[in-house]
């Protein structure tokens, strides 16, 4: 498995027990990365961590706007956060092209959700994808970015 599809279930793994347990993700992030015994956390996944709750409010908003019939409280956790890293990818993180950032997405809910998650994952990413020029925030988060980088200091990050 590469290192930045590693990355992304470990953070998918950080979101989702932030939210089962109703802890900030930040906060569970630090304690993941604290552990001895548990699996490391690279600085990609610290980043999309860090990024996704950063920008959860806007992602839920974009997400509610495009996922047809859908609210983001409604869907699966795991297709919830899912698409919350897929967006954030597309929107906030240059380097990555947005037909890698969606075939990703896809292949984690397929990996790990429903049988109509991959497609669900798909076409909500894929509406987004069409009019990304148009939703990406004026500065976003540029230059190399590896699997095994710290995560950048909040002040590196692009804002809204």
């Amino acid at each position: 498995m590469r290192a930045r599809t590693k990355a992304r279930k470990r953070a998918l793994d950080v979101l989702f027990e932030s939210e089962a347990r109703r802890e900030d993700p930040l906060e569970v992030l630090a304690q993941r990365q604290e552990m001895a015994d548990a699996p490391p956390v690279s600085g990609y996944a610290a980043m999309l961590v860090t990024g996704v709750a950063e920008h959860q409010e806007r992602i839920d908003e974009i997400l509610t706007e495009h996922s047809e019939g859908w609210s983001v409280p409604r869907m699966p956790a795991v297709d919830r956060a899912v698409l919350r890293i897929g967006l954030y990818e597309l929107l906030w993180v240059d380097e990555i092209d947005d037909p890698v950032a969606i075939t990703e997405a896809v292949e984690l809910a397929r990996t790990l959700s429903t049988d109509d998650s991959p497609r669900f994952v798909n076409g909500v990413l894929g509406r987004i994808s069409d009019i990304a020029e148009h939703l990406r925030p004026g500065l976003r988060l540029t230059g190399p970015v590896s699997a095994e980088s710290p995560a950048p200091a909040p002040e590196d990050q692009a804002s809204e």
